[in-house]
């Protein structure tokens, strides 16, 4: 049995491409801090810069689907790589390490940002998700946060022969390899219970389960978040 219920600070997604020479250096940042108590970092590789001469292994294109989104709702439509989502509240550009602390002191200061429990319990394949009640100014059962349950593997070494990054080895730390929205949180304790094996994709060895304001089309502020590492052959 492992358990994870530790409050973080910050939640950092890096939107990166194995095709975009500025990345590398926003890469080497995420996995630097990958495994900093406290911080939940993540990496979403995106597909649009595939058509440079190097198709990115990793990529997804709900990836670049939740970049846009982000970029609607703050109504910039600012949508490029290496970009850092922070807390679901801000952005900056993921090779300007400054940029992205004073980001996560801004969001983090912010009300109801990262303020709920969350806790992770897994037995065997079996995951249980507890969400403690908690008055939230930014959910309600009129506004509820969407639950989404991401599968990350902890390292990805890629090597990349073609394209601005011809020549490179890269590894990427915490790539979300899966993700699912399994339910909504309006301010109540609420536990779901969900199997590993239909849920998070093989070859994962880390959870992430975030709860957020807004929907999946429309995110917003992270008011809950947490990390579990998974048993291994999960």
């Amino acid at each position: 049995m492992a358990a994870a219920g530790e409050r973080p600070r910050a939640v950092l997604e890096l939107f990166t491409s194995q095709g975009c020479s500025s990345c590398p250096p926003a890469d080497r940042n995420l996995s630097r801090i990958a495994d900093e108590p406290g911080i939940i970092a993540l990496t979403l590789p995106v597909d649009y810069w595939d058509y440079l001469g190097w198709r990115d292994t990793l990529a997804r294109p709900i990836h670049a689907k939740r970049q846009k989104a982000y970029s609607h709702v703050r109504g910039d439509r600012q949508v490029y790589t290496p970009q850092v989502i922070i807390n679901g509240a801000a952005h900056a550009i993921g090779s300007d390490w400054s940029a992205v602390e004073r980001g996560m002191t801004q969001t983090g200061s912010q009300s109801g940002v990262l303020t709920v429990p969350v806790t992770v319990t897994i037995t065997g394949e079996t995951m249980s998700i507890s969400i403690a009640a908690q008055e939230n100014g930014l959910v309600s059962p009129e506004n509820p946060a969407t639950v989404t349950l991401f599968g990350v593997a902890s390292h990805e070494p890629v090597e990349i022969s073609r394209g601005e990054n011809r020549g490179q080895t890269v590894t990427y730390r915490n790539v979300v390899r899966s993700n699912h929205a399994i339910g909504e949180w309006t301010g109540g304790a609420r536990t779901f219970v969900v199997n590993i094996r239909e849920r998070i994709a093989a070859g994962c060895q880390r959870a992430v389960v975030l709860v957020q304001a807004g929907t999946y089309r429309r995110p917003g502020p992270v008011v809950g978040a947490v990390m579990a590492t998974l048993q291994p052959g999960m």
